[in-house]
């Protein structure tokens, strides 16, 4: 997709879809203030800032950057302890890491988070979002629960009719008139905090530059910068699965850093990728930068001139949308073949799914996951099988050369026919699977110097050998057989086994004693 494409293929739906998200992300943003510790404006101040930003310095089209609840976690502490200023230093520090690390080219690691995380994650953001409506409930009459009824129907039942207009926009515009004109007693989004109606300006930080204060902020940016990019880049995957497209992961995350700096010095509090308001931008027609502009400039225009409306709006309205969030989120289908994966795969999901939801925090929840699955992973690597035979006379129709390990006087080189006419008998070891360090024990085992005769011959057909390890066991079952006078001839080496045997021969020699 090229620039005006982004910008300007779909100038009607981003716009409309960017008023929606817009109002969507009022009480979000109040809710992870409150979290924090700050005031309301806070939150809004840095979900304008970032969404402007990142709408032209991210790497992803139609995806929504503002405040979230898994930054707002990290700070608590920060907030209490030193204040609201140290918060803002702390965004800006992690900005600039986060930066530093698309520069470094952090987005290519994404490709490592394997699906059955990515489907944990998206399962587990569904719950926590659906959970993080409950709280309206509390205390709540009938009428809250008949807007939020009312809300799905509209947003369900309206695009079978239309799709001119986002169902969710018409949703919040209905059940909002419905309020205002009937004095429903209904919660509203002025009953979250207080909203004022000036715009964000530049702030330095009053904190003192010093030794002590880098200290204090570094472990909250550091932790900051990772979590945002996480949410931020697996946010990314997730919608380009959803609209067919590719994003660039290392300018999203260089977009995120730079969209950080500036909130932080516009006193906002750090934020990233909102999975939630991405799904509400995409299902209402937003697809291009438009749509995350739209959201940030008409957030900007209704606090600042449509503020006495806004504090009307019902959070029943805004609840029944992010139910349909949640719902349009969650992963349905992996229920339905959550049977036919593998149970360790199965597993992982769960567990997942489970920690993020006990927690509340992503970065927790994921690690694990990943942590899972490269155990896993490497346990499934590190099985090897080793077959044995005898062979005489003829070994094979088609005889290979043997790469002999010794890179000492002997020939690297000898045909098959040779061995046969020095001896009777040959065994031939036939090695499948992977040589690496997770294998090279089992590999050293499996072999009987006392037994075998004096001509050996592995095969390596299908294998491959991947590190030092793997050409230390190889050369301390040579040098086993040479104790007892016996040789032992490699076969079937892929060139790039056959090149790092070459290279690492002579220091396995040594590194093998």
């Amino acid at each position: 997709m090229n620039l005006q494409q982004q910008w300007f293929g779909n100038i009607r739906g981003d716009l409309l879809a960017g008023i929606t998200v817009a109002l969507a992300l009022i009480p979000e943003a109040i809710g992870f203030s409150i979290i924090a510790g700050v005031d309301p404006m806070v939150g809004l101040y840095a979900s304008i800032c970032i969404a402007i930003v990142i709408s032209i310095a991210g790497g992803r089209s139609g995806m929504i950057s503002a405040a979230t609840g898994a930054m707002a976690v990290l700070v608590v502490d920060l907030v209490h302890d030193h204040g609201i200023e140290y918060l803002f230093a702390a965004t800006i520090l992690a900005g600039i890491f986060q930066v530093l690390l698309g520069w470094f080219k952090i987005g290519r690691f994404i490709t490592f988070i394997p699906q059955s995380v990515m489907t944990g994650f998206v399962n587990a953001l569904a719950i926590v979002i659906f959970m993080a409506q409950l709280p309206q409930f509390v205390g709540s009459n009938w009428i809250m629960y008949a807007m939020v009824v009312g809300t799905l129907a509209i947003v369900y039942i309206l695009p079978r009719f239309t799709k001119a207009v986002p169902a969710p926009l018409v949703a919040i515009i209905v059940m909002s008139l419905l309020t205002y004109f009937l004095h429903l007693d209904v919660r509203t989004v002025g009953d979250m905090g207080q909203l004022s109606n000036q715009p964000p300006v530049f702030h330095l930080p009053m904190i003192d530059i010093s030794l002590d204060m880098l200290l204090t902020i570094l472990p909250y940016s550091i932790s900051l910068a990772f979590v945002g990019l996480l949410e931020s880049l697996l946010t990314a995957t997730i919608l380009d699965e959803m609209t067919d497209s590719k994003s660039d992961k290392n300018r999203e995350a260089r977009g995120q850093g730079i969209a950080n700096i500036v909130n932080g010095f516009f006193g906002g509090m750090a934020g990233c990728a909102m999975i939630g308001q991405s799904v509400i931008n995409i299902k209402s027609g937003g697809r291009g930068r438009l749509s995350t502009l739209t959201a940030g400039v008409f957030l900007l225009f209704l606090l600042l001139v449509l503020g006495n409306i806004v504090r009307e709006v019902p959070m029943g309205a805004l609840v029944g949308v992010m139910v349909m969030v949640s719902i349009g989120t969650f992963s349905w289908r992996s229920l339905v073949t959550i049977h036919k994966i593998p149970l360790s795969e199965a597993i992982i999901m769960v567990t997942v799914v489970a920690i993020v939801v006990a927690t509340d925090n992503l970065s927790i929840g994921v690690g694990v996951g990943v942590v899972m699955s490269a155990l896993l992973f490497g346990w499934k690597m590190s099985r090897i099988h080793i077959t044995s035979k005898m062979q005489s006379g003829n070994i094979t129709s088609n005889p290979d050369l043997l790469n002999k390990v010794d890179h000492d006087h002997r020939s690297s080189i000898e045909p098959i026919e040779t061995i046969q006419e020095q001896r009777e008998q040959v065994k031939v070891y036939e090695v499948s699977g992977p040589m690496f360090f997770g294998t090279m024990s089992y590999f050293v085992d499996q072999f009987a110097p006392l037994d075998d005769p004096e001509q050996i011959v592995i095969d390596f057909a299908r294998s491959h050998i991947w590190d030092h390890s793997a050409v230390i066991g190889i050369t301390k079952v040579k040098e086993k057989y040479k104790a007892m006078n016996k040789e032992v001839h490699i076969r079937g080496l892929n060139e790039e086994s056959r090149l790092l045997l070459e290279k690492l021969g002579t220091t396995a020699l040594s590194s093998g004693h």
